[in-house]
This record gives structure tokens, C-alpha cells and sequence, in this order.
């Protein structure tokens, strides 16, 4: 197809939003970097079955500022298998590509390492709102996602003040609490449930009807959707045991995946945009770009495979000292 060194880049598993930027990025690093780019369609599933694209600076132009990601996402299973792998690097050589750029979260790592250690160049770039991948300070998309339950929960507050209810928001979270944790510090939240900690609902209880004994206009209970109790389960409870406060249920869901990437993310995905195409051009591959103090470096596939990342138990109990 060229004689140039060629990239594909693709975007995988959940979407988060400033991965067009880092889409972007790669595309303008790479031709100043006298790179060709192929853009990989709906993930690895795409690289499976070949669906590429050229992606050169212009094709690129106007999704800065989008959501979402104009590449497409999904979770393949058949890449799981020895076979699907097979397929994609089979797809990969017949498209005379050289190195392959991962944006998403710990389970496209995981497909990015599978390839590397099958002698593929690759380089991931972390993008997952619940900012649950080791090696990273922060990855693409959870600044969007904390804004975006900022604004929800301070628009909550002023209905549960009116009301003088008590408001349960449900954050994504299977298995971090990160979001609830620092949704609980910046929202002023009586209560945060996360996966990381067993819940206590005679705890939970006791708080809510002291924060009524104690004059306060309403409670708000930050519930990660991974924790040992569900939001409705809860809600049911705190009306159940009759605590002063009524409740309101709110499940934020998607919402906090969607949305233009805040100007923090867009810097953000640019920095590792441009520094995984650098990484490429010294010949630095198997890596994954991470923010560690203000640069952006780089930490091994398996490391990141390897570990996992913990929430700060600091901000964890930051939310109980100020509840007051």
C-alpha cells in the first residue's frame, strides 16, 4: 500500500469521551512524523476482519471537540481466542501495517499485549472514564465523566434541599470506586458506597439520620454500581427503617460516557497522542503512553496487564471528615 511506515489505530471497549482527539493526534503525529495512518473500524473486531481506512489530516479535521469515537468500539470475543488474534495479524500483514496504536481501557490492553507478545509493535494509550488502569495517573475520559456527575448531582442538590429528601445517585463502577469517591469529595456527599470496602447499612443508616437530627435540608448517597448493596435495594432500606429523610433515586448510567471531552481531557489525549507516535519513532513499542507528575512516559504492557490500579482510601475517608 506505501512504502512509509504504517500505524493503525483503533479505538476498543467502552468509549470515553476525548478519544477522537487522541485519534486526531496520532493521525497529525504521524504525518509529521512521515507516517501512514490506517484507522481501525469497530476495534478489534474491525482489525479482525480488515476493516481499515487512511486517515490522513484532513480526515480528521472537526472531531476534537466530539464524543464518542468516529472509529467506532466494541468487545470482540472472537479476539480473545488464539484464532481471532491469528486472523487480525494475518489482516495486519496483508495491509502492510507496521505497528498498531490501542486506545481504551485495561481489556484492550490486555488485546494490545496479546499481539506484542506475538511480535506486533504496539503502544496503548489509556482511555476509560472509571480511571481504573495501573500505570497512570488519570486516563482519557474521566475528567469528562466527573464534570458531567458534577453538574448532575449540584442540579440534584438543589431538588433535595427543596424537598429535604435524601438523594441516591448510582455512578458507573463495576469494579473501581473512583468515581463515586471523588464524585463523593467535589459533590459534598454524606455517603459513598464503593466496590473496594464491604457496606455497613447499619453505618449507612446512622449517618443519614444524624445528618436529619442535625438540621441538615437533605443527604446526598454517592453508590458505585459495583458496591455490595444495589441503589433501589438501598433506597428501600433508608424508607424502610423510617430515618427522617425520604428518598429519591437517581441512576446516572451512559450519560456519564457521552458528551464533548472537557478542555483538561482534549489536552490530555493530545499529549498521549503525539507521544505514542514519538515512542513509535524511536522504536519504542510494547509500552503504554501514562501521565505520571505533569509528563507523559511510559510504563511496560505487562505492568499495566499485571496490576491493578487502587482507589486513594485518602479521598475515601476526606468524604466522611467533611460530611459534616
Amino acid at each position: 500500500m506505501t512504502d512509509k511506515f504504517t500505524v493503525g489505530v483503533l479505538t476498543s471497549g467502552g468509549d470515553a469521551p476525548g478519544m477522537n482527539a487522541a485519534i486526531r493526534a496520532v493521525a497529525r503525529a504521524a504525518q509529521a512524523n512521515n507516517m501512514n495512518v490506517l484507522g481501525v473500524a469497530h476495534g478489534f473486531e474491525g482489525l479482525i476482519n480488515g476493516e481499515f481506512k487512511q486517515m490522513g489530516a484532513r480526515d480528521v479535521g472537526g472531531i476534537l471537540q466530539r464524543g464518542g469515537t468516529v472509529l467506532w468500539t466494541s468487545r470482540s470475543k472472537r479476539f480473545q481466542e488464539p484464532g481471532g488474534q491469528r486472523e487480525a495479524i494475518r489482516k495486519m500483514n496483508e495491509a502492510g501495517m507496521d505497528a498498531l496504536i490501542v486506545i481504551g481501557g485495561e481489556g484492550s490492553m490486555n488485546g494490545a499485549l496479546a499481539l506484542s507478545k506475538q511480535g506486533i509493535k504496539t503502544i496503548g494509550i489509556p482511555a476509560s472514564i472509571d480511571n481504573d488502569i495501573y500505570g497512570t495517573n488519570i486516563a482519557i475520559g474521566t475528567d469528562t465523566a466527573m464534570n458531567t456527575i458534577m453538574d448532575a448531582v449540584d442540579k440534584l442538590r438543589d431538588t433535595a434541599s427543596s424537598h429535604q429528601r435524601a438523594f441516591l445517585i448510582e455512578t458507573m463502577g463495576r469494579n473501581s470506586g473512583y468515581l463515586a469517591v471523588m464524585a463523593g469529595v467535589i459533590c459534598g456527599a454524606e455517603i459513598v458506597l464503593i466496590p473496594e470496602t464491604p457496606v455497613v447499612r447499619e453505618e449507612v443508616a446512622a449517618t443519614v439520620e444524624d445528618a436529619y437530627k442535625r438540621g441538615k435540608t437533605h443527604a446526598i448517597i454517592i453508590n458505585a454500581e459495583g458496591s455490595d448493596i444495589s441503589t433501589p435495594d438501598l433506597a428501600q432500606m433508608i424508607d424502610e427503617m423510617d430515618l427522617g429523610f425520604k428518598t429519591r433515586m437517581t441512576i446516572l448510567g451512559h450519560i456519564q460516557r457521552g458528551g464533548s471531552p472537557t478542555a483538561y481531557d482534549r489536552l490530555l489525549a493530545s499529549r498521549m497522542g503525539v507521544r505514542a507516535v514519538e515512542a513509535l519513532a524511536e522504536g519504542t513499542h510494547s509500552v503504554m503512553t501514562g501521565l505520571k507528575g505533569k509528563g507523559v512516559d511510559f510504563v511496560s504492557l505487562e505492568e499495566v496487564v499485571g496490576n491493578k490500579r487502587q482507589v486513594s482510601m485518602e479521598y475515601y475517608h476526606m468524604v466522611k471528615t467533611l460530611a459534616r
